[in-house]
């Protein structure tokens, strides 16, 4: 036992000579460093480029949201002149209503209707009940009716129409309201009116069936050998005479108003609303600040 202590102190050094070195973890990082290439440059040897982080390419669609505004203002414009057209139209028919009726002559001279359009005129003749055409359906204060347009010839003078008035549906037929077609010669005060352009959405007459659903007046005047004049009985509005009308199947006659749309002015709001509110928000997208950093040191690949 004790002869073989000595080999056993000696095994432990000579143990540890055959051991490998540990490697040296700098020594393998730097080993094979790519600036030991001849052909390395350095990121120092080209300069930082700052660029703005979150660029964004609108492309064609930045032309569509530009043309919005624009279209809009053009739009507001327009609605200014239109405006400005019909306050001066609804002046010049108010000035033709303050003036005293004008008794309808013998012969009319159609072509210059439009100058007289909201005229006050008297005309005298007898009504042709059994030429009468009903326009409608129209509504008058929440009741379904119609226009009661009846001609009246006038002695030495031309036949004319004239829109007496609204009727309630119930009285559509003559034998319902005997005692409300006048005989013998009357005198119409009415406003003499140009003929109207129809609604793409209104539907043709039928005159071969007694419907009338625009006020054609060239097709209902030679249907009645008349002329194509358009005269609307007016009378003082009064609820309790338009109540007694109604129930008797008397025709309510207009105010004698004009009673022209001006909405001009709600679209201008609308129109330049719409545009100024679109331009905020191009402005807003197109200098709107990135999210994140809103520039950041971008190195240039291009270094050969």
């Amino acid at each position: 036992m004790n002869a073989l202590r000595p080999l056993r102190l000696f095994s432990r050094p000579f143990a540890g000579c055959l051991r490998r070195p540990a490697p040296n973890p700098a020594a393998r990082r730097f080993a094979s460093s790519p600036a030991d290439q001849p052909e390395f440059q350095s990121i120092l040897d080209q300069p930082a480029q700052l660029v703005r982080s979150g660029k964004k390419k609108h492309g064609p669609g930045l032309l569509v949201l530009i043309a919005i505004p624009v279209t809009a203002f053009a739009m507001g414009t327009w609605q200014v002149q239109r405006l400005e057209w019909k306050t001066a139209l609804v002046a010049r028919y108010e000035d033709r209503l303050l003036r005293p009726p004008l008794p309808l002559p013998p012969a009319i001279d159609t072509t210059h209707l439009g100058d007289f359009d909201y005229r006050r005129v008297l005309a005298t003749g007898r009504f042709r009940h059994d030429q009468e055409m009903l326009l409608g359906p129209r509504i008058h204060e929440g009741e379904n009716g119609f226009t009661v347009v009846t001609p009246l010839e006038r002695e030495g003078g031309s036949t004319v129409l004239v829109a007496r008035g609204w009727i309630n549906k119930k009285k559509m037929r003559q034998e319902d309201r005997r005692d409300e077609l006048p005989e013998g010669e009357v005198t119409v005060e009415g406003l003499l009116r140009s003929p109207w352009k129809k609604n793409f959405f209104t539907p043709p007459n039928a005159p071969e069936k007694g419907e009338f659903y625009f006020p054609d007046v060239a097709q209902m005047a030679g249907l009645v050998g008349a002329q194509p004049v358009w005269i609307e009985a007016t009378q003082e509005p009064d609820l309790v005479v338009a109540m007694e009308s109604e129930a008797k199947g008397r025709p309510i006659g207009r105010p004698a108003e004009v009673n022209l749309r001006n909405n001009h002015l709600q679209y201008i709001v609308t129109w330049y609303g719409l545009s100024a509110a679109t331009t905020f928000m191009l402005f807003l997208l197109l200098r709107k600040p990135p999210s994140g950093i809103r520039r950041q040191v971008r190195h240039s690949k291009e270094w050969s």
